[in-house]
């Protein structure tokens, strides 16, 4: 499939928007949905952390992953952000060309 769905947690959703609004205007991501209200609790430096954090769920060329992950560890203020690209196994033909389009 040439679509992928990445994941990406943000401390707020201000800087969330201000990562989706940079790699949509750069034609890196097709659309960004910026999920605030989440809770994340992992292991840090050896501490659990329990912190308030919104979620991104970016929709890009599966092709252009690096150069996507690249950018937005630029932009994220976490000295390692969460990535994560997911295989999309179908997606509706207007949807895709959309999506493809605004890429290219």
């Amino acid at each position: 499939m040439e679509l992928t769905v990445v994941l990406c947690t943000v401390p707020d959703v201000e800087t969330g928007a201000r990562i989706a609004r940079a790699i949509v205007e750069e034609r890196i991501a097709a659309c960004v949905n910026v999920v605030p209200g989440l809770r994340s609790i992992y292991r840090w430096k050896g501490e659990v952390q329990d912190e308030p954090e919104a979620l991104l769920v970016i929709k890009a060329r599966a092709q252009g992953f690096e150069r996507l992950a690249e950018r937005i560890s630029s932009l994220h203020p976490y000295e390692v952000p969460e990535i994560v690209a997911l295989e999309v196994s179908g997606c509706h033909g207007p949807y895709l060309a959309w999506a493809l389009d605004a890429t290219g």
